[in-house]
């Protein structure tokens, strides 16, 4: 924007500078020429008395004089035909004047002046004086240097003028769109610094009070998340009463855990509602630690169904730009609809491979009737009867790190879903470092 203002500004003077500088150089041409001319005239006039009143001997000592210290010589053309002075070439308007009429008419490599002697016995003598081109130009070239320089110079001037009204202009709106970089990015506390013209102001206002509002907003959905999930605890409770009641030991033992896992979940739900969506650090875990341990988790109720399962984790930590919580959720959420939407006895497979570039790739597939289409369904839908919550969360969870989700089938005609996730900015910077080493 304050280059294009800056390029607008300097062709609009350009063609105030090109509509005044052009007439100004021609009238100097011009008034140039007319200033020699003038001169040149006033001389020969200021001789016509002499032709006028001289005899022969006397006008050719006369012209003599005159053309010593005079810079435009004199050629007298005499009623008989006789010449005095410098020789010159007779020509039609000097035939013309010799009519009676004064005139100026152009010769080769200048002007010559002509003017009528009345008067004499014979008829009309024509006295001739003669302006070179380059007197007529004469300073026309200093001019007009003059003249390109004060324009370049007035020309420089208002690009920078342009140029500082540009960036008074420019340099607000640019902290503006940096605080909307800053509040897309997570960081609800930035604000505009008020500054610039009063439209520039407007927006800085209105921006900031956008931010305040959707940080309110966010606050609210925070802790109405969080009373919502503390809303569990009193069912958590006669869970809990009820599980205790159990006459077997072993199921109370087994429906307790199960109950505190839930609890425990609930819990997190809870911090994670409450605490603030940016905290500057990018978050990160250990792929292989994670998954593993919802795959402990997942077994029991595998065994409990039948359902034969492979497990294929790369050995050693795979750093991944996903929180613990998120990746919880998300493997959560992908073996869950395999629970909840293939038949009791449904085998599946889970891998998890190191990416090249750095983070991680977990493919779940699994032996049931497939995907009813390969597009991850909108937030909310779903043609199988759930919240259709599941896919989404796993979908945010990859695209948040960098990564993405794509649905399949496998090689056994069942459902196939890879998920890859992007790695954090140290491993990122660290494997350029290596790269460039």
């Amino acid at each position: 924007m304050r280059r294009r203002l800056v390029l607008l500004v300097a062709a609009t003077t350009s063609l105030v500078l090109v509509a005044f500088l052009v007439p100004l150089a021609l009238l100097v041409r011009s008034s140039a020429a007319d200033r020699a001319v003038s001169s040149a005239v006033v001389a020969a006039q200021a001789f016509a008395p002499t032709v006028a009143s001289a005899d022969e001997a006397g006008l050719d000592i006369a012209v003599r004089e005159a053309n010593a210290d005079n810079q435009h010589p004199v050629t007298v053309f005499m009623p008989d035909g006789r010449v005095v002075g410098p020789p010159a070439e007779r020509s039609a308007a000097i035939d013309l004047a010799a009519t009676g009429r004064s005139i100026t008419a152009d010769a080769p490599g200048g002007r010559q002046i002509l003017v009528a002697v009345s008067g004499l016995p014979g008829g009309t003598a024509v006295i001739r004086t003669f302006v070179s081109d380059a007197e007529l130009t004469r300073g026309v070239g200093r001019a007009w240097l003059v003249l390109c320089g004060l324009g370049l110079g007035l020309l420089l001037v208002s690009m920078l003028v342009a140029d500082q009204l540009a960036r008074s202009v420019v340099r607000p709106l640019t902290a503006v769109a940096e605080v909307s970089h800053r509040l897309a990015s997570g960081d609800l506390d930035a604000r505009a610094v008020a500054g610039g013209p009063a439209e520039v102001l407007a927006v800085g206002a209105g921006l900031n009070l956008l931010a305040a509002r959707t940080g309110e907003l966010l606050a609210r959905e925070r802790e109405t998340a969080a009373d919502l999930s503390h809303r569990l605890r009193t069912p958590l409770t006669a869970l809990r009463v009820d599980t205790e009641a159990l006459p077997d030991p072993a199921d109370r033992m087994r429906i307790t855990a199960d109950v505190d896992a839930l609890e425990r979940t609930v819990d997190d739900i809870i911090r994670a509602a409450r605490q603030p969506t940016y905290d500057g650090v990018a978050p990160s875990c250990d792929a292989v630690e994670v998954v593993a341990e919802r795959i402990d988790f997942w077994s029991p109720l595998a065994d409990e169904e039948g359902r034969p399962f492979t497990a294929q984790l790369a050995t050693g930590p795979i750093p991944v730009r996903v929180s613990r919580d998120d990746l919880t959720a998300c493997v959560d959420a992908l073996l869950g609809n395999v629970f909840a939407h293939t038949p009791e006895g449904t085998g599946f497979s889970v891998a998890l491979t190191p990416l090249r570039r750095g983070g991680a790739q977990l493919v779940l597939a699994d032996d049931g009737p497939g995907l009813p289409s390969r597009v991850v369904p909108q937030r909310g839908r779903s043609g199988q009867g759930s919240t259709g919550l599941g896919l989404d969360i796993a979908r945010r969870t990859a695209t948040s790190s960098g990564g993405a989700l794509t649905l399949g089938r496998n090689h056994r005609g069942g459902a196939e879903i890879a998920v890859t996730f992007g790695a954090p900015p140290q491993v990122v910077a660290a494997r350029g470092a290596h790269a460039g080493g």
